[in-house]
């Protein structure tokens, strides 16, 4: 009786699983661009006050901020990209970045991780 129950479940786990024709994807959206600003005289980092603006063509965001130990600004959710950053804060020089390229995989946008020093004027 024990291998007729046993051969009952195994036969139910097969005739369950689903078919593995895709990724299990996650359903949290992800930033693109993950943005921390710095001093870069005292090499602290600079939150609130500091305005961090990605633009691509026709498309600009200003990045949320989100406090934090390390605070960070977080923006291009689930959106591939060439982004140029524009930091600015007031008493630092605004800051224009390089282009920035934010791609995907088969679930998400491959989160760009960015350290950007400003100067002080």
């Amino acid at each position: 009786m024990k291998y007729l129950i046993l051969l009952g479940c195994i036969l139910l786990a097969f005739s369950c699983k689903k078919e593995d024709d895709g990724i299990a994807c996650t359903q949290e959206a992800r930033a693109g661009l993950n943005v921390t600003v710095k001093d870069a005289t005292s090499n602290n980092y600079l939150g609130i006050g500091t305005t961090v603006v990605a633009a691509e063509g026709n498309y600009s965001e200003t990045l949320e901020y989100m406090e934090g130990i390390i605070p960070t600004f977080a923006g291009a959710w689930e959106r591939e990209g060439n982004y140029i950053l524009t930091v600015s804060a007031e008493g630092y020089v605004t800051y224009i970045s390089e282009t920035i390229t934010v791609t995907s995989d088969e679930c998400h946008v491959i989160p760009q991780q960015i350290e950007i020093l400003i100067q002080p004027e």
